[in-house]
């Protein structure tokens, strides 16, 4: 379950890149996840990510993680704000 939750971050991750660098093609269909999120994605769509963080020092690399992660979702730009 942990390899497939990853794998859809992964491909999430792929689309936000795709959108932050203004790539001709952004890989939605790379998994079930951004296939169903293409709507908010594109075009008009707007999304919220909300970064969940462990205040444990065990916890310190996926935390790093999950603000790179943040920063690139900062990066994109969907479209006007309304």
């Amino acid at each position: 379950e942990t390899q497939s939750i990853n794998k859809s971050l992964s491909a999430l991750s792929d689309v936000f890149q795709a959108i932050s660098k203004k790539q001709a093609h952004v890989p939605y269909r790379n998994s079930k996840l951004t296939h169903l999120l293409q709507p908010c994605l594109s075009g008009d769509g707007k999304a919220l990510v909300v970064a969940n963080l462990a205040p444990f020092e065990d916890s310190a690399s996926e935390t790093l993680c999950t603000l790179r992660f943040a920063q690139l979702v900062g990066t994109c730009e969907l479209g006007k704000a309304t």
